[in-house]
């Protein structure tokens, strides 16, 4: 008996040591801290990252950034492509255990387009008929969205017009449901960790600003069984050398970025975490065409653009495979890239010609353009930023401040337009031109850095908007790229591509265009 008593003890004992409910842990470093986890209020990557953790929309992306079925198992189209009905999935579930409904896609869509909820990404929903009607106030009635609860596991979509990329566009988080209970219940705090219900892999543990922001593994999540790590946690970390520090000692599985200057050192030194792959993006500096030195000045937008040498930045700054940008949209599908007439000159006619628009623009070395650069706090954009600095010097004789923001102040300031020129990047929402070209149409409000406002570019992008045939479409994209690129809001600089440093314990890790990695699919070797 004693000894029965004895194997039973110690069986009761290994069931419960540590090796026995040892959990499965990642470290992700995320930049930023985060601006809010609000699906309706955020705006950058950093937030983005955590956001598709923690919630699921209709489809979402596989491990290699590709859409696939989400909370809507299979979904019809009708024959005119105008009316989407997807069916969703009887196990979908919210992290408290009640079911996702087609009503919490009707709730949270209508929350999403609010004038009140003030949210920069409404637009995003603006194919869906009535949607930007009812999103700039023009319709008060939130019923006259065409969006509608069939049943509770039918939602019926109606678009404007057929909009072949309207599934990739509902993988944004702005397209996520919410818990309609809790938001009205908690307000503007519904998304701390003690209130914070959430449909996707994850559920908010903590969140320790400036330190971490811990999720665990949703139990009532439709794929819990097959998600391998129970607990994630998100370090910002606006400094990249810290970062690597972080990760050379153990404190990181996966990085966002890495240093440019040691970009060298780790391809030498850590070829095996390295990750280098394209990605849908563009980096630039907009330029605020509500400040006096940029209204009515397209030469001297133009000298600006053209005092900038994108090889050497390219070569000698980011060192990490960047494609130098003379257009706006980078590689994406079903379209040709565009880009500036003087991509064609060499370098010293390009100099002569931004030398001689300065001049024309009444400006010289007794009388110089006076400027300032905002970016927000990174060693990265810093040098860059110095060195664009250095080359307007150099060729126009421009004098140049810089200064930095953290991330919450620095969006302030953009959404604001307090800046003169402010560094930024945009991340294509799906693999469409249409997600570059939209973000300059004269009604987008806060999302349009430099508040640019041309009618044949909206003529243009409208008429594209309306236009089934694919050719014509992208034919009506790229005249309107022409038109933007002529009058120069923006200074395009390069195409990114991403870098990150994996630990070789992390398991899963597909890169892809998007760079879209959600925890959900990663692991951790034992």
């Amino acid at each position: 008996m004693l000894r029965k008593t004895l194997r039973l003890a110690l069986l009761s004992y290994l069931l419960c040591s540590p090796l026995a409910l040892a959990e499965t842990v990642l470290h992700r470093g995320n930049g930023a801290e985060p601006e809010t986890l609000d699906i309706h209020k955020s705006s950058g990557v950093p937030e983005a990252n955590i956001q598709r953790d923690l919630f699921e929309g209709l489809v979402t992306e596989g491990a290699d950034g590709k859409l696939q079925p989400g909370v809507a198992e299979k979904w019809d189209i009708s024959p005119d492509a105008k009316t989407y009905t997807f069916h969703l999935r009887p196990d979908a579930k919210w992290s408290d255990g009640d079911a996702v409904s087609a009503d919490d896609f009707v709730y949270a869509w209508r929350r999403a387009l609010a004038p009140e909820t003030a949210s920069d990404y409404a637009f995003i929903l603006w194919p869906i008929d009535g949607a930007e009607s009812y999103s700039k106030g023009a319709q008060k009635d939130p019923a006259s969205i065409g969006v509608k609860a069939l049943d509770p596991q039918t939602l019926e979509v109606h678009l404007k017009v057929p909009t072949p990329y309207f599934l990739g566009m509902l993988m944004h988080h702005m397209a996520y449901p919410v818990p309609k209970a809790v938001v009205e219940k908690f307000g503007k705090d519904w998304t701390k960790p003690e209130n914070l219900v959430s449909n996707g892999a994850y559920r908010l543990s903590e969140w320790q600003p400036q330190a971490q922001i811990k999720l665990e593994k949703n139990p009532n999540y439709r794929r819990a069984k097959e998600v391998g790590v129970d607990t994630v946690y998100y370090i910002p970390t606006e400094d990249k050398n810290t970062e690597l520090k972080r990760f050379r000692a153990g404190e990181l599985d996966v990085t966002d970025d890495i240093p440019t200057d040691q970009t060298g050192w780790v391809k030498e030194n850590l070829p095996d975490a390295f990750h280098n792959s394209p990605y849908i993006g563009t980096y630039y500096y907009a330029l605020n065409l509500d400040n006096a030195a940029f209204k009515d000045a397209p030469k001297l937008r133009r000298a600006l653009s053209l005092a900038i040498d994108r090889e050497i930045l390219t070569e000698k700054i980011t060192q990490s495979g960047e494609i130098p940008a003379y257009g706006w949209v980078p590689a994406v599908e079903g379209y040709t890239q565009q880009s500036m007439e003087e991509k064609a000159l060499d370098k010293a006619a390009r100099t002569a010609l931004a030398k001689q628009l300065y001049a024309e623009s009444g400006y010289s070395a007794d009388k110089p353009l006076e400027l300032e650069i905002l970016y927000n706090t990174s060693d990265n954009h810093k040098k860059l930023a110095v060195a664009v600095a250095a080359m307007w010097k150099q060729v126009l004789g421009v004098t140049t401040k810089l200064r930095n923001e953290e991330w919450k102040v620095y969006l302030s300031s953009r959404s604001q337009k307090q800046f003169q020129v402010i560094r930024s990047g945009w991340i294509g929402d799906y693999n469409d031109a249409h997600t570059f070209l939209s973000l300059f149409k004269s009604d987008v409000g806060e999302m349009n850095p430099s508040n640019y406002k041309n009618a044949e570019f909206d003529r243009l992008l409208q008429e594209a908007e309306n236009q089934a045939d694919a050719k014509k479409r992208a034919e009506a994209m790229e005249q309107a790229e022409r038109v933007l690129l002529a009058d120069m809001p923006i200074i395009p600089v390069y195409h990114y591509t991403t870098q990150h440093l994996l630990s070789p314990a992390v398991t899963g890790w597909m890169d892809n265009v998007m760079d879209v990695h959600q925890t959900q699919y990663l692991g951790i070797k034992p």
